[in-house]
């Protein structure tokens, strides 16, 4: 069975495909941060999303 998704290219996006369903990992609210996904045994088992501030 396939699948098929439409995608903006036009917007800058995290994009998470799990499963066969996509998830967009959203922006830090202040604009500065970092996403680290953790993958196991060829599997993604986790995100970490954190935001920092400029001063």
């Amino acid at each position: 069975m396939s699948k098929t998704a439409e995608i903006d290219l036009s917007k800058d996006a995290v994009l998470i495909i799990k499963g066969g369903q996509i998830t967009q990992v959203e922006k830090p609210v202040t604009g500065f941060g970092e996403q680290v996904i953790t993958w196991q045994d060829h599997k993604l088992v986790h995100k970490k999303v954190s935001a920092t501030e400029r001063l």
